[in-house]
């Protein structure tokens, strides 16, 4: 690792501001940063790694290959990426960079599961690549694993776990909130491993109407704060589909039958679903990131 740069990771369920995370920080020219740096090789390392397909030493020869070398050349004082796949490789990535800092982005599983659902559904525990994912865990000698494209890496509960059986029969919107559930736990179980000086968490929500969360977050990156900054983060990124969809009280039900304890550990269960607003400046309320 090059003793002049810093490496930073940004984790999350996706569809949390990953993104705008990636844009905001690469205004400053300190900083190099990635959104989902080298998907195609990380995603599926990933899922094979939690799935107990892929040893710890594996994680850590390939992040050394991808990750490491990219720090190692890196001209800048910070290397980032912003990165959902990251959140199965914690324990990988503090091996390999033990002064990493780790930035845990957190927002309300009703929109980022809504999120998923509606508008990336053709790359998102679709049936299809689903099943072909399960008959490779299931049996890897016949079947061998799927090509390195997102829509077929997306995590199954492991082997002999309580879910495991019941997952098979789930919907496509039911395998979407184990996601946001079980990702968030990984995450808080894996930072554990993480000294309190090289690690933060922060609810999106909360980014987007107090600069001083955003400020502290900066700060926990030696960088400086900037008004424009927080007026950029405001305004929704990643927009697919300009469209917000509230989930029924039937998919908020089933939403908390699978992931409450995520839901109740944030405290999202204590407030109502807010609407994304898509326009050039949206309202106040209207929390910003990733639609």
């Amino acid at each position: 690792m090059s003793l002049k740069t810093q490496p930073f990771f940004i984790v999350s369920s996706g569809r949390s501001g990953t993104q705008m995370m990636e844009k905001l920080l690469s205004v400053f020219p300190e900083v190099e940063i990635y959104h989902e740096y080298l998907c195609t090789h990380v995603q599926p390392l990933a899922v094979r790694y939690y799935m107990g397909l892929a040893s710890l030493d594996e994680v850590c020869e390939n992040l050394a290959r991808l990750h490491g070398r990219a720090v190692y050349y890196s001209p800048c004082r910070l290397w980032g990426d912003s990165s959902n796949k990251l959140s199965w490789l914690i324990e990988g990535l503090n091996i390999l960079f033990p002064t990493a800092k780790f930035i845990h982005l957190v927002r309300d599983g009703r929109k980022v599961v809504s999120s998923f659902y509606h508008k990336l559904a053709a790359e998102c525990y679709d049936d299809r690549s689903t099943a072909i994912l399960q008959a490779y865990v299931d049996d890897p000698v016949r079947h061998p694993a799927p090509p390195p494209e997102k829509k077929y890496w997306w995590n199954l509960p492991r082997p002999g776990s309580p879910l495991a059986e019941d997952f098979r029969r789930y919907s496509q919107f039911e395998r979407i909130c184990f996601h946001w559930g079980e990702v968030n736990r990984f995450i808080l179980d894996k930072l554990k491993l993480i000294d309190p000086s090289r690690k933060r968490t922060y609810k999106l929500e909360n980014l987007v109407s107090d600069r001083r969360w955003l400020a502290d977050m900066l700060d926990f990156l030696d960088l400086p704060y900037q008004d424009e900054l927080f007026n950029m983060l405001k305004r929704p990124h990643n927009v697919n589909v300009p469209e917000d969809h509230l989930l029924t009280e039937e998919q908020k039900s089933t939403l908390m039958a699978i992931a409450g304890d995520m839901m109740r550990y944030f405290g999202y269960d204590q407030t109502e679903e807010y609407r994304m607003v898509y326009e050039n400046k949206p309202p106040h309320h209207s929390p910003g990131g990733e639609s």
